[in-house]
């Protein structure tokens, strides 16, 4: 298995380890409940290493990702990041990504881990523009700091005004004595906190730095467990379960990062534009338990009148709300909010409704 510049931490701090995407990474270190609340309530991290990032540069680094991606890139601006995909050529997703304006002519892609080499020949094969690519995944770590109190104990270690860095975008400079830190308002737990890129040698220094200034918040390591239940409370997609090679954008109530904008020919538009004025055969939804059971990602959806109506694609056990929550695709007649839905869960049709994201409120 790969590691990370932290694998020795975890390993030393007990955590339960677990090959992840093909990286030996923490799942939990004092059980996913106690960590899910202190990110909620304070502040935790998390160890995301093992994400990739590629750099897009040059004069056609805008007219690559435009073609890309299905979000408009053109918006952007350096400091601003934007959620979007790569849409492939039958309709589905290759993986969903952040994108970071960094400079006019030079961006930064977050892509998943699990989808690294999968994503960079993508971009390599589609690449008939002449952008400059690099793939920097293995020369970035990656914290990411979460939770209410993420910002009180991070400023501690940077001059920069944290409060002045909104969501959804970033700034680098100088953090714990290092140079060059990528610093973003951005994150994957619904709870606050900012995300920090840096070079691998200097990964446990800041490690180190985090959690002396988030001592007296009762700062905590917080492990993959607790990153799932975290944003499937907010409804936050996840690459292989609620989104992949066959799910499109549109089905999946990413309208909103699919921008139709005249010039904008992303790799199958037409297709998806389709999707947008006609409708499509099944959405994605949330819902929420009514009967006492825990939804997992495959168990099947049912009507009140027995018809088999899709699948659920994340499901676990609320910890702030106490009850089953998922994600599933359903027919979109049964789409509503507020309709009734029955969970087949060994054999037993359990009650649910569908409900909004986000769960926690």
């Amino acid at each position: 298995m790969k590691t990370t510049p932290f694998t020795e931490k975890h390993v030393s701090l007990g955590a339960k380890m677990c090959d992840f995407a093909g990286y030996n990474m923490p799942i939990e270190y004092s059980g996913i409940i106690d960590e899910h609340l202190t990110v909620c309530n304070a502040v935790g991290v998390f160890d995301v290493s093992h994400m990739g990032e590629f750099w897009v540069k040059g004069p056609q680094a805008l007219a690559f990702l435009q073609k890309v991606t299905s979000n408009n890139v053109a918006t952007l601006s350096p400091g601003k990041v934007q959620y979007s995909c790569f849409p492939n050529e039958t309709g589905g997703i290759v993986d969903d990504l952040l994108v970071y304006q960094y400079e006019p002519e030079k961006y930064l892609l977050v892509v998943n881990a699990a989808n690294i080499d999968k994503d960079w020949n993508w971009c390599v094969s589609h690449n008939t523009e002449g952008a400059e690519l690099e793939n920097a995944s293995e020369g970035m770590g990656q914290l990411a700091v979460q939770g209410p109190k993420a910002i009180l104990a991070l400023q501690k270690l940077t001059s920069i005004n944290l409060s002045e860095i909104p969501y959804y975008t970033f700034t680098h400079g100088e953090f714990a004595g290092v140079k060059d830190v990528i610093i973003s308002n951005t994150g994957y737990t619904g709870a606050g906190g900012f995300e920090l890129y840096f070079y691998p040698d200097e990964a446990l220094k800041i490690w180190n730095a985090v959690f002396e200034a988030g001592a007296e918040f009762g700062i905590k390591p917080i492990g993959l467990g607790a990153r799932d239940t975290l944003r499937l409370e907010m409804g936050f997609c996840l690459y292989g379960n609620d989104l992949d090679d066959t799910t499109s954008p549109i089905e999946a109530g990413l309208g909103w990062i699919t921008k139709f904008t005249e010039g904008k020919n992303f790799i199958n538009r037409p297709m998806l534009e389709v999707q947008k004025t006609t409708g499509v055969t099944r959405k994605l939804v949330g819902f929420e338990m009514v009967d006492r059971g825990i939804p997992r990602h495959g168990y099947e959806l049912y009507s009140a009148d027995g018809e088999q109506i899709g699948h659920v694609t994340s499901g676990t056990m609320s910890p702030i709300r106490k009850i089953g929550i998922g994600m599933g695709y359903v027919k979109p007649e049964f789409s509503k909010l507020g309709t009734d839905v029955f969970v087949d869960v060994r054999g037993r049709r359990l009650k649910a409704i569908i409900a909004k994201p986000p769960f926690r409120k």
